[in-house]
């Protein structure tokens, strides 16, 4: 399946206390699971939590999936990439 990128603009998201954003990942995976219980493949890896920004990482069948659950869930999906490829320190090894 194809890994995305999903840029949200969410105001002061990044001064959010644990308690705020516990309620928000509880809201995320309620809705992955009725999309779940769908057949709809979609799942969350994790997010980057940075200033007025989230970047959230999800595996999906397509972009169309990541746009659904942003209106189920309330999350803006601002920008959403699809990942072409990865690279890490590895990649450079012969």
């Amino acid at each position: 399946m194809p890994r995305y990128v999903i840029e949200r603009d969410i105001p002061e998201i990044g001064s959010a206390d644990r308690e705020a954003l516990r309620a928000a990942a509880e809201r995320s995976n309620g809705v992955l699971a009725a999309m779940k219980a769908e057949q709809k493949n979609i799942q969350w890896e994790h997010t980057y939590v940075a200033g007025d920004k989230t970047f959230c990482i999800y595996i999906a069948d397509n972009d169309a999936l990541i746009h659904e659950h942003a209106e189920r869930s309330g999350f803006p999906a601002t920008q959403v990439t699809e990942v072409r490829r990865m690279i890490d320190p590895v990649t450079a090894e012969a």
